[in-house]
């Protein structure tokens, strides 16, 4: 039986597969890898199993593939899953930041334009990517991370985020996440007119205060817009 101690080297990269279950592959590492392998190939190894699954180095194994380099790897048997994620609880996590920087470097245009969007507005990727996707940032992750995000309409978002500046005359608090997340569901809400609400907010400057979620916003405002208001409206369904 073949140790795991012994270090094996060969460049036959069909014997080994992806183990299932694994992480999504991080485009922007496999481009700094290839750059690096291409310039300087330092000796590395890769983690298998006895079924030859990649356990550790999956990203490595595929640049030394697309190079044809040599594959030095160890075989850990009995290693799965389990191992796979402890392996990577000690690798580097990759934050939004990270993503962006990366994938803006590699000249994907809608991360660029997310950058300029994000600076200029002052705002977290969160906000920035809620407003410039009309989704949820949560949901928006492994699409951002995996180099798919799209924008849906740029100027449309710009609109949007020079309404929330408005707001910021009477809310400092404005750019907060729940804020910004009511607030856009207003703006698809037929029944709301922001010059309106911006009218009621020159009335009443301090009225509006942080709330602890989206409902309780929808709540406030509603009770803002509706001040002096003869014809009262519903916004919060």
């Amino acid at each position: 039986m073949k140790d795991s101690k012994q270090v094996y080297t060969t460049t036959q990269y069909s014997l080994f597969k992806s183990i299932s279950g694994n992480r999504t592959k991080n485009l922007i590492h496999l481009n700094r890898l290839k750059k690096s392998m291409s310039e300087n190939y330092l000796f590395t190894i890769i983690i298998v199993n006895e079924k030859n699954e990649i356990i550790d180095g999956q990203h490595r194994f595929d640049v030394i593939k697309e190079l044809k380099l040599p594959l030095h790897y160890i075989i850990c048997n009995g290693y799965g899953l389990n191992e796979v994620h402890l392996l990577n609880q000690n690798s580097k996590i990759w934050t939004t930041a990270d993503y962006l920087e990366g994938y803006s470097n590699m000249g994907y245009s809608d991360y660029v334009e997310f950058k300029k969007f994000a600076v200029k507005n002052k705002i977290n990727n969160q906000i920035a990517m809620y407003l410039l996707s009309g989704k949820d940032g949560g949901r928006m992750g492994k699409e951002f991370n995996s180099g798919q995000f799209k924008i849906k309409n740029l100027n449309e978002s710009q609109e949007k985020m020079d309404k929330l500046h408005l707001c910021g005359e009477y809310f400092p608090q404005y750019k907060t996440r729940w804020f910004v997340f009511a607030m856009e569901r207003l703006f698809r809400n037929s029944n709301f007119n922001f010059n309106e609400f911006l009218k009621k907010l020159k009335i009443q400057p301090t009225a509006l205060k942080p709330c602890i979620d989206v409902a309780q916003y929808l709540s406030l405002i509603e009770e803002i817009y509706n001040y002096r208001r003869g014809e009262k409206v519903n916004l919060r369904y």
